[in-house]
């Protein structure tokens, strides 16, 4: 999501088309859909019903444990390419609602043949989610086998159409992190992660994107928690969420600099599927410019430990109804949804800009309205997941 907020801003200057073209150049965009699309997929249809008339997008978003180059630099050199990072992005047919099911890497699934780019198959079978990632790079050699393969495989479990899909490596996501000044995001515990290269202080923190990094990636140390993968990805929707707040709350479209710099780092390190292009970004932001924290919802899929493996997840009988939900454009947590008085889904252009009278940008001061524990309940950008003294 950020990296279609980011796109939209690129309207926001008298430069534009030229903003455009070097972004939209930054992106490796790869064919997926030759590698998904020849068998029976989960079918969507429009909602007759829908005032907003319009198509729910679903978007894959995979966080790359690439170690070479500068990835390598950043995480260590390790042979081959992994991710353990998947969220699944589901952006209501009226735009008024964004939800995001992050996926324990080390969920037991079938993972589904896949076709990879040099033409073979790979065989199905069971195993941890993010195995499939891995048996695509591996057997495939590219991103787009890697990113097809895990594509397939949601599909093939949940029921869920996917749409595009967006890969971001290591350096990607530390650029995107620095681009916008950092992440002010609250620190409730002294933090210390050898492996991760993660020393923090207790308290309201402003995040470069090393220390970022660090804590998106930290597992095992002092302070970081129960060293599970769940865990981990509570840190990640933490911080996720607060990346989302600190782009909603810059006035960037007034700073050309910081406007430039945070579109190159955006787009830098990420590969998405052909289909989605910088102008689909664009699209989809701009229609998504009034939106309300309270309608932006993080969650991870409920799930058990594994009866034949206690360091192995299963999902539980209450993901298949989140799935579904998610499949008929339905919010994920079960509740009515209201339609948006403000959604639009008109084709921004060039001189557009959001109202003054946009509810996108929070208050300075929000004001919580429950606690939740993220990575483990569900929560939106209203909530409270970590508890700082007020004194900065």
């Amino acid at each position: 999501m950020a990296i279609g907020v980011v796109a939209l801003l690129a309207f926001g200057v008298g430069s534009g088309a030229a903003v455009y073209a070097r972004v939209n150049g930054n992106i490796d965009h790869v064919d997926i859909d030759s590698l998904v699309g020849d068998e029976a997929r989960p079918t969507k249809s429009a909602d007759p019903s829908d005032p907003n008339a319009g198509q729910d997008v679903n978007i894959l978003v995979l966080g790359s444990d690439q170690r070479d180059g500068e990835n390598g630099a950043i995480g260590g050199k390790v042979g081959g390419m992994r991710s353990d990072t998947a969220i699944v992005m589901h952006i209501s047919a009226d735009r008024s609602r964004v939800d995001m099911v992050s996926i324990p890497r080390d969920s037991l699934v079938d993972i589904p043949s896949c076709k990879l780019s040099n033409g073979k198959h790979t065989g199905s079978y069971r195993g941890m989610f993010n195995s499939a990632f891995a048996t695509g790079w591996d057997q495939g050699g590219d991103v787009a086998s890697a990113a097809g393969c895990t594509w397939k495989t949601v599909e093939h479990t949940t029921g869920v159409r996917i749409d595009h899909s967006v890969v971001v490596d290591f350096a990607g996501f530390e650029k995107m992190v620095n681009a916008i000044g950092g992440v002010p995001i609250c620190i409730p515990n002294d933090m210390h992660s050898k492996d991760a290269k993660l020393t923090l202080k207790a308290g309201y923190q402003t995040l470069n994107g090393k220390t970022a990094l660090g804590f998106a990636r930290a597992r095992k140390g002092e302070g970081v928690g129960d060293g599970s993968d769940i865990n981990r990805i509570g840190h990640q929707q933490q911080l996720i969420a607060a990346m989302i707040k600190a782009v909603l709350a810059k006035n960037v479209l007034t700073n050309a600099g910081q406007l430039l710099n945070l579109l190159g780092a955006a787009s830098a390190s990420v590969t998405t599927d052909k289909g989605l292009s910088l102008t689909d970004m664009v699209g989809l932001a701009y229609n998504m410019r009034d939106i309300r924290g309270g309608n932006i919802t993080f969650m991870t899929i409920p799930w058990a430990p594994a009866p034949s493996d206690p360091n192995r997840v299963v999902w539980t009988s209450e993901a298949a109804p989140i799935w579904q939900r998610m499949a008929e454009d339905k919010p994920i947590d079960g509740s009515k949804a209201e339609p948006s008085s403000t959604a639009t889904t008109k084709a921004p252009t060039a001189t557009d800009e959001p109202t003054s009278t946009s509810t996108s940008k929070p208050s300075s001061t929000p004001t919580p309205q429950q606690t939740r524990q993220a990575g483990k309940e569900s929560f939106t950008l209203d909530d409270k997941t970590a508890s700082c003294s007020k004194t900065k």
